[in-house]
Parts: C-alpha cells; structure tokens; sequence
C-alpha cells in the first residue's frame, strides 16, 4: 500500500476513536508507527491535524478536512475495486443507499434480498438519514444513489424514476374516520393527533394546511420517528398524519386505515430514485437501481383496504 494510502488509513482510525492506542488495536500496528505518520504529516503541512486534549484527541480545522478527503479517497477505492471486478464480469461489489425513514419497511428490505439471494457476492449498506442529508449524500457520492423528496430543484441531481405521494389521516382499523376515502384537514378539529416533528418533509405541508384553514392541531404527541408515529395510532394514542407511503406496509396488512386528505391547497409529495448527475454506477450498484426502478410504483401506491389507488408514477429515464 502507498505511503499516502497508509497515512490515510491510521490517520482515520485516530479520527474516528480520538485515541492513538485505539487506532493502534483497531489497525493492529504499533501505536509509535501511527504518531510517527501523523508527525511526519503535520511537519509537511505546518499545522496540527489533533488538538491534543487531556481526554484524548480531536480533530482541528485542518484534520476535518483532511477526514473528509479520506473519506472520499476510500469510496474512490472501493469504486476502482468494483469496477476492476466488473471487468473480470463477477456479480460482486459494495452499494451503499441513502434513504428516508419511510423505506425501512417493505419494499427496499424485499428488493435486498431478492438482489443478495440471486447476488450473494454483492454487499450493500444503507443509510437512513433525513430528506435533506439523502440529497447531500447523492450529490457529495458518499453513496452510489438514494430516494427522497422533493429533487427536482438541484441541479447535481439526475432523477431516474418518480412519483407522487399523498398526505392524509392515519387511523386504527375501525375508527370512522378510516372508512372513508378521503376526508378534508378540519375534520382533525376535536381530534388528538399524533403529528410529525422536525426534519421530516411532511412538516412544512401541515404548516400549509394549517395557516390555510385556521385549525390548529391538539398534538398529544410529536415525534420525528415513523415507525413510532405508526405504533401509537396502533395502540389508540391518537390519529396520525402520515403519507401513504410512510404506512402503506400497515394499511395493506390491515392493520392501519388511510384516508387521504382532500384540501385544493394541498399537492401531492414528489418521491424520487437518484444518483448524482456526473456518476457512473458500478455493475453491482446498477442491478439493485434497475430492481428498484422496476419497482418503484409499488412505493407510491396507497392501496388498501380501503379502496384507494395508486397515483402517477414517472419513469425520467437515464
């Protein structure tokens, strides 16, 4: 390995662990060959990578950058060995996928192990991260593509397949308000309501409904967490304001009812498979976006029980 490629990687284990003899056992080298490179690199550039605390190390000004080029020298590795492997035609490979939080059920979970179960030598890592960090990690390439909201207003960002996605109630089986089809935003007046909390997208659409209409919602409960949310409309806390796509697992288990909110104001949710406009996918991180692609209606459709259809879906091509 090249003396920089070495640097690099005890640098990074002494970032990670603020801690030379962690890095040491990490790595399983002795602790002095570590200091000894981090020295040597400090004296080259003139200025400290750690600031030397008591407690251990941390990174200075200096250091964060040079972790974040580590960072991006390790994914650029990985890529070379992908497609070195890609070369000699082996279904092998890393994939690493940025997410929401509403897609670590169903479907995406389903479409791993169809790919590993025909690709066992592919690995994959998912990350599950706020709307915002999703787009952030598509357009940096610290992962190799990702869903989220609203993309079309970036310029680094190549959409390959959307669709739309709808506010509304979310009921236990039986409430009255679940058997209907869809229902206006003030019939939540008198209702408790379990209600999403900051970063997620849908804040910002109820903050439209509510300055539009004038009702305030009676929050029993805020949570930024899905799964949560889901779980305490399950046990009758309250009635939840979710998309479809956040309960779409539940509501065709018939264990949750949806019922679409039907306010003009209100437009539906942009979801979105993307890569970064300049990046080439290796093989493996192209068998599992093509898989999704073909898939993809099936994230935005609210179907269930009770009767709902899927909305527009649209493929943007290559």
């Amino acid at each position: 390995m090249p003396a920089f490629s070495r640097f690099l990687k005890y640098f990074m284990a002494v970032g990670r662990h603020g801690s030379i003899r962690r890095a040491a056992e990490e790595l399983n080298v002795a602790a002095s060959s570590i200091d000894r490179q981090i020295l040597n690199a400090e004296a080259q550039l003139g200025m400290a990578l750690f600031e030397r605390l008591p407690g251990g190390l941390r990174l200075s000004a200096a250091g964060e950058i040079m972790m974040a080029a580590g960072q991006r020298w390790q994914k650029g590795l990985d890529d070379v060995h992908t497609q070195i492997e890609d070369l000699r035609g082996l279904k092998r490979g890393h994939v690493e996928i940025a997410m929401i939080d509403a897609l670590t059920k169903g479907l995406i979970p389903s479409i791993i192990r169809s790919v590993q179960s025909l690709y066992p030598g592919i690995t994959v890592k998912l990350r599950v991260l706020d709307n915002d960090a999703v787009r952030l990690a598509i357009s940096e390439g610290t992962v190799d593509f990702g869903i989220f909201f609203y993309p079309q207003s970036f310029r680094d960002i190549s959409v390959k397949v959307c669709g739309d996605v709808v506010l509304g109630f979310v009921t236990p089986v039986g409430h009255p308000l679940g058997r209907k089809r869809e229902a206006r935003f003030s019939e939540a007046v008198g209702l408790k309501i379990v209600a999403p909390a900051e970063p997620l997208a849908m804040c910002d659409q109820i903050s439209v409904l509510e300055g539009a209409t004038g009702v305030a919602l009676d929050r029993a409960v805020t949570s930024d967490n899905i799964q949560m949310m889901a779980s305490l409309v399950t046990e009758g806390v309250g009635i939840g304001i979710l998309t479809s796509l956040d309960v779409s697992t539940e509501v065709r288990r018939g264990l949750l009812e949806f019922t679409r909110i039907s306010d003009a104001i209100l437009r539906p949710m942009t979801l979105a498979l993307c890569t970064a406009t300049n990046r080439t996918l290796s093989n493996a991180a192209g068998i599992i976006l093509s898989e999704i692609e073909s898939r993809f209606a099936q994230l935005t459709s609210p179907s269930g029980p009770n009767g709902m259809e899927p909305l527009a879906h649209h493929r943007t091509g290559s």
